[in-house]
């Protein structure tokens, strides 16, 4: 009997912890600006891109990536899915067989429609990241509350699922915020952008395989992180040539795991 009042002690003091932890936590949090963040990019022939003034002190204050060491010859894959358009199954045969792994940025609707997908991702040891359940503009959420479960209810969808969690965070449009930047890193998650994309996203303005591979090619850096969307057609045609043609040249993809100070 006694054990036993012990035991119930402890699990109210963890709970009451808990409690204050979150509330504190979410005051703090709730006080920051939502000024709204719009991720933007200026492209330089294979080097690292020149981003918008003052976007790499505030990402590096929450933890956040557009890229890795800019010195090494890593290059890291990931991919959007807001939803299926029948291609995923063809860039996970390209990714397969080549032994390369991504991180595939899922929304709540795409994960709920696309179970078998989501499994065969993590089975082949690709990273599902977090593209939130509604894929809103994040300083459009007003509150931490809400911020929390556009990525939270998202996280549990997947652990029911799988049994596994999440890791990686992508806003969606790239758009965030102070407030956004700091709830996703008091959730344990890492803000994931990007250093590499072109004009893929629209199903009616597919350019073709040979501005894709162009679009990789062209700009391709020490520590990438590209950004492709799984929609594209003309993403899936041309993927194999384009880690085919990366490795060539030297570069090594790696997991978003093995982002410098992720190991």
């Amino acid at each position: 009997m006694k054990k036993f009042v012990i035991f119930l002690l402890f699990i109210v003091f963890l709970c009451g912890c808990s409690n204050t932890y979150k509330t504190g936590a979410g005051a703090e949090i709730e006080n920051l600006s939502n000024k709204k963040f719009e991720w933007g990019l200026k492209k330089n022939p294979n080097a690292a891109p020149d981003i918008n003034p003052g976007s790499g002190e505030i990402l590096a204050k929450y933890g956040a990536y557009y890229m890795g060491d800019a010195n090494s010859k890593d290059v890291f894959l990931t991919f959007d899915e807001g939803y299926e358009n029948g291609y995923t199954a063809e860039i996970l045969d390209v990714l397969k067989s080549h032994q390369v792994p991504a991180c595939f940025f899922v929304t709540g609707p795409y994960l709920e429609n696309e179970p078998e997908l989501i499994k065969r991702m993590l089975d082949e040891g690709h990273e599902v990241g977090n593209h939130t359940v509604n894929h809103p503009s994040m300083p459009s959420v007003k509150t931490v509350a809400e911020l929390e479960n556009e990525m939270l209810d998202l996280d549990r969808q997947l652990f029911s699922l799988t049994g596994k969690t999440m890791k990686f965070m992508r806003p969606p449009k790239g758009e965030y915020s102070e407030k956004s930047l700091a709830t996703t890193k008091s959730l344990g998650y890492k803000t994931v952008l990007w250093s590499l994309a072109y004009e893929d996203w629209d199903v009616n303005k597919q350019k073709g395989s040979q501005y894709v591979y162009n679009a990789v090619m062209d700009n391709i850096h020490g520590g990438a992180i590209i950004l492709m969307h799984a929609v594209s057609k003309d993403n899936a045609e041309a993927l194999d040539q384009i880690i085919t043609d990366i490795k060539a040249s030297g570069y090594e993809f790696k997991s978003l795991n093995e982002l410098p100070e992720m190991q």
